[in-house]
C-alpha cells in the first residue's frame, strides 16, 4: 500500500530541491528525517513538512506507525515560472525567471499489515436549530407591522371617489373629461390645474 502526498508551487527551482530530495530517497522515514536535519539548504523545510504530512495521514487513515514506513518514491517536477525584468545599463533589461517546483511523495510499508482500506469515520447528523431574530430584525418586524396597520386605517378612512353618473350616494368631486384638450383617457379633478405649478408658469402671458 502507498500513501501519497504532494507539495505544489514551492518558491524554489527544481534543481535546488532535487539536491535535498536525493538525500531522503530510498530510506526509511526515520533515517530520512535524521539525515535532513544536517542538510543546510532552504528546501529542507518544505521536504520535512511534506514527509510529516504523509506520515500523519498514514497514521490517521490506515493506522500505520512511522517506524513501519519507508520512502518508496519522491520526485520533483517543474512548476509555473514567473517572468520578471531587471534594469541594466544603457536602457537595457535582463530577464529574471522565478521558478517554482512540485514535490510528489509516496510512502510504503516495510512490513505489510492487514489494513488495506481507509478507516471510516462516523459522522453524526447535524442538529438543526431554529434561528431567533436578532434585536435589529425584531425591531424591523415591528415597524413593518405598524406600517401595514397604518395603511389599513388610511384606506378605511379615505372615502371612495364616485362619479355622479355612476349614481354614487356621496360624490366627492366632479370628474371632468379632458378629451377636448386632446388628452384621451386622462381625467381632471375640478378645482386643480392639470399641469400643476409649472403649467401656470408656462401659461403666463408676457407683458
Amino acid at each position: 500500500m502507498e500513501i501519497k502526498a504532494k507539495a505544489k508551487h514551492i518558491k524554489m527551482s527544481p534543481r535546488k530541491v532535487r539536491l535535498v530530495v536525493d538525500v531522503a530517497r530510498g530510506k526509511t522515514v526515520n533515517e530520512a528525517l535524521d539525515q535532513l536535519k544536517f542538510v543546510k539548504k532552504l528546501a529542507v523545510k518544505s521536504v520535512i513538512k511534506l514527509i510529516n504530512s504523509a506520515v500523519a495521514s498514514a497514521e490517521h487513515n490506515f493506522e500505520i506507525k512511522q517506524d513501519n514506513l519507508k520512502i518508496a518514491e519522491i520526485k520533483v517536477d517543474e512548476g509555473s515560472t514567473l517572468h520578471r525584468w531587471k534594469p541594466r545599463a544603457f536602457g537595457r533589461a535582463t530577464p529574471i525567471r522565478k521558478r517554482t517546483s512540485h514535490i510528489s511523495l509516496a510512502l510504503a510499508e516495510i512490513k505489510e499489515s492487514g489494513v488495506k482500506k481507509a478507516k471510516k469515520q462516523k459522522v453524526e447528523a447535524p442538529v438543526k436549530f431554529s434561528k431567533r431574530p436578532t434585536e435589529d430584525e425584531g425591531i424591523q418586524v415591528k415597524k413593518d407591522k405598524k406600517k401595514i396597520e397604518e395603511e389599513k386605517k388610511v384606506k378605511e378612512e379615505r372615502p371612495a371617489l364616485t362619479s355622479a353618473r355612476q349614481g354614487g350616494e356621496e360624490p366627492v368631486k366632479e370628474i371632468i373629461d379632458v378629451r377636448r384638450e386632446g388628452r384621451a383617457g386622462h381625467t381632471k379633478i375640478e378645482g386643480k390645474s392639470h399641469k400643476g405649478f409649472m403649467g401656470k408658469i408656462f401659461r403666463r402671458k408676457s407683458g
